[in-house]
C-alpha cells in the first residue's frame, strides 16, 4: 500500500516522458549499497555526482537487453570477503585512529604544541609538565588522551565493555594496557562506570527516601487499640483428630493486633486465611477490645477479601475508606513493603519468639486448644514487657508496660494474701484507677515517647524518582538478571512532599501491567528528566 500510493502520486504528476533510465556507471546510489574501499571513495562519482548533470544536453544511457551469465570476479554486485581487504583495512584504521587522537590532543593542548615545536619542552605550569610530553609520529610510549572529550568518553565504554563491566581498577587497567594514558583518568572513568545502564542492572542499588516523621497514630494520647496496626503470622500444625492408625493433622494462623502507640498487643487464633475467617477474628477483637479509629495493614488478600464483605470504600489508590458498620478508616501499605509495617512487624518476631520458648516445655501434642491457651500466654507476657529500659531509680519501682494501662493494674503479681470487707470493696477503686492511667500516660510521654525521636537509618534526603524514568523491578523470586525493566508511570507524594511510593508499567509478551511498589523496590537506570 505504501509503494502504491507513491507510485500512484508520481503517475500523477509527471509524464513518462520525464523519466530517464540511468545507468549504474552513472548512478552515486550505487556505491552505498556496494563494497568500496577509502582509498578508491575519491575516484568515484560518490562526491561529484553523474557527468550528465554538468552536461547541456542529456545524455541517455542505452539499456541493453542482454542476460548472458556474468563471470564471479566480474560481477560488481559481489563484496568481496573480508580476508582480502585486512590489510587495507587495517592500516585505514591505524590512521583513523591516530588522526582523532591528535585532533583531539590539539583542541585541548594547543599551546603545549606550540612549546614542544619552539623549545623542546612545555611551560613550567602545564598541567602536562610531569608526564614529560613530546611530538612523536609513532606509538611507542602511551598516548596522551584528555580527560574532558567526547572520544575520552567512548574510549572508556569501550574498554569498559571489554573488561566486561568490571571497576574503575579493571578499566583503568585495560586502557593503560592499550597504550593510552588518560591525564586525571580516575574521575571521567568513574563518572563512565556511574552512568552505565548495564552496570546499574547488575550490582545497582535500589532507591531510598529520608525517613519519614512519624504519624499522628504512634504520638497521640488515646484509649489502647484506638489505632492498631494488624496482620497474620504462621502457619502452626495442630492434631484435630486422633485415629488408630494416625492423627489428622490442620493447619493454624495467628492475627496479631497491634495497638500503635501504647505497643499493647491482641491474638486470634484462625482456621484459615480466608475473608471469612479474618472477619470472626475481627469481630472478637473488637468485642473484647472496643471500638478502632484506624486500621493499618500490608496488601494481603485476606485483607484484601475483608474489604469487600465489610463493604470498605475503596475510591482513592490509596485504598483508603472506613467500615460501614464500624466507623473505622483502614490504611493499607504499599505492596512488597514491609518496612512500612515494621511497628507490628517487630511484634510478630517477638511473639515467634516466646511461642518458640513455650513449645519447648508443651509436652503434649499441639491442639486448637493448647494453641489457643498459648497465645493467651504469649500475648500477656508480651503486654508486660517494658516499653522503656528498667531504671534502678528506688523511686520509680514500676515497670512502664502496656499491662500496667489494659488491667489497671500495677503489676500482674496476684493480689497480698489479708481480710478485707465487704463495704470496703470498692472504696476509692475508681481513684486508683485513675491515678493508673494518668501515671501510664504521663510516663508514656516523658520516658517512652522520646526514645521513637531519632532516625537510625534513611537520615539523608534524596533526589526524588520522576515519572518517566526507566527502572529496574526488583523481584525476590527471580535472579536479579531476570528482573524486568519499567517505567515509572506515576509518583505518590507524601504529606512532606517527598516520594516514596510509585506505579510502574511493564511489557512483558506484549502485555502491558502496573505495579504499585515502594521506591526500595526499584533501581534507577536511566533518568527522563534529569541526569542519571
Amino acid at each position: 500500500m505504501y509503494v502504491a500510493n507513491r507510485v500512484a502520486r508520481i503517475r500523477k504528476t509527471t509524464e513518462p516522458s520525464q523519466w530517464h533510465y540511468v545507468c549504474s556507471e552513472q548512478n552515486p546510489a550505487d556505491h552505498a549499497t556496494r563494497f568500496v574501499a577509502a582509498a578508491h571513495l575519491p575516484l568515484t562519482n560518490w562526491f561529484s555526482g553523474p557527468e550528465f548533470l554538468r552536461e547541456c544536453n542529456l545524455i541517455e544511457c542505452s539499456l541493453e537487453e542482454s542476460y548472458g551469465l556474468v563471470k564471479a570476479e566480474e560481477d560488481v554486485e559481489i563484496r568481496p570477503q573480508w580476508h582480502l581487504c585486512t590489510k587495507t583495512s587495517g592500516v585505514e584504521i591505524s590512521q583513523a585512529k591516530s588522526t582523532i587522537v591528535k585532533t583531539a590532543q590539539r583542541e585541548v593542548y594547543q599551546e603545549e604544541f606550540e612549546s614542544l615545536t619552539k623549545f623542546g619542552k612545555v611551560s613550567q605550569r602545564s598541567t602536562l609538565l610531569r608526564l614529560d610530553p613530546f611530538v612523536d609520529e609513532e606509538e611507542k610510549h602511551p598516548l596522551i588522551i584528555p580527560p574532558n572529550q567526547h572520544v575520552t568518553g567512548l574510549l572508556i565504554q569501550h574498554y569498559h565493555d571489554q573488561v566486561a563491566h568490571q571497576g574503575r581498577h579493571f578499566t583503568e587497567g585495560a586502557i593503560r594496557s592499550a597504550g593510552l594514558w588518560i591525564v586525571s583518568g580516575k574521575r571521567p572513568v568513574s563518572n563512565i562506570i556511574h552512568k552505565c545502564v548495564l552496570c546499574k542492572r547488575l550490582r545497582g542499588k535500589v532507591e531510598s527516601q529520608k525517613m519519614s516523621a512519624l504519624p499522628s497514630d504512634r504520638v497521640c494520647v488515646n484509649p489502647p487499640f484506638t489505632h492498631t496496626g494488624l496482620d497474620v503470622f504462621g502457619p502452626f500444625t495442630v492434631v484435630t483428630r486422633k485415629t488408630r492408625g494416625h492423627n489428622t493433622e490442620n493447619k493454624r494462623w495467628a492475627v496479631i493486633f497491634s495497638c500503635l502507640n501504647t505497643r499493647a498487643v491482641h491474638l486470634e487464633v484462625v482456621e484459615s486465611l480466608s475473608a471469612s475467617s479474618f472477619i470472626c477474628a475481627l469481630r472478637r477483637f473488637l468485642a473484647v477490645r472496643g471500638p478502632v479509629k484506624h486500621f493499618r495493614s500490608d496488601r494481603g488478600t485476606n485483607f484484601i477479601g475483608a474489604v469487600k464483605e465489610l463493604q470498605i470504600d475503596s475510591s482513592d489508590s490509596e485504598l483508603k475508606g472506613f467500615l460501614q458498620n464500624q466507623g473505622c478508616t483502614w490504611t493499607f501499605n504499599a505492596p512488597h513493603s514491609s518496612h512500612m509495617g515494621g511497628v507490628w512487624e517487630r511484634m510478630i518476631g517477638i511473639a515467634r519468639r516466646i511461642l518458640e520458648a513455650l513449645l519447648m516445655k508443651t509436652s503434649t501434642r499441639l491442639t486448637h486448644e493448647v494453641l489457643t491457651t498459648l497465645m493467651a500466654e504469649v500475648m500477656a507476657i508480651m503486654n508486660s514487657g517494658p516499653l522503656i529500659p528498667i531504671s534502678s531509680d528506688a523511686g520509680m519501682p514500676q515497670v512502664l508496660s502496656p499491662a500496667m494501662l489494659l488491667t489497671q493494674n500495677a503489676s500482674v503479681a496476684p493480689a497480698p494474701p489479708g481480710n478485707f470487707e465487704l463495704g470496703h470493696l470498692h472504696k476509692n477503686q475508681w481513684r486508683q484507677v485513675q491515678m493508673l492511667a494518668d501515671s501510664f500516660w504521663k510516663r508514656w510521654k516523658q520516658e517512652y515517647l522520646s526514645t521513637l525521636q531519632p532516625r537510625r537509618k534513611w537520615t539523608e534526603e534524596r533526589d526524588s524518582i520522576q515519572e518517566g524514568d526507566v527502572v529496574l523491578l526488583k523481584d525476590g523470586e527471580a535472579k536479579r538478571s531476570e528482573w524486568p525493566i519499567g517505567l515509572i508511570a506515576k509518583t505518590i507524594t507524601s504529606s512532606d512532599g517527598k516520594i516514596r511510593k510509585v506505579m510502574v508499567k511493564t511489557a512483558k509478551q506484549g502485555v502491558v501491567r502496573e505495579y504499585f511498589r515502594p521506591i526500595c523496590d526499584v533501581v534507577l537506570l536511566l533518568s527522563g528528566n534529569r541526569n542519571a
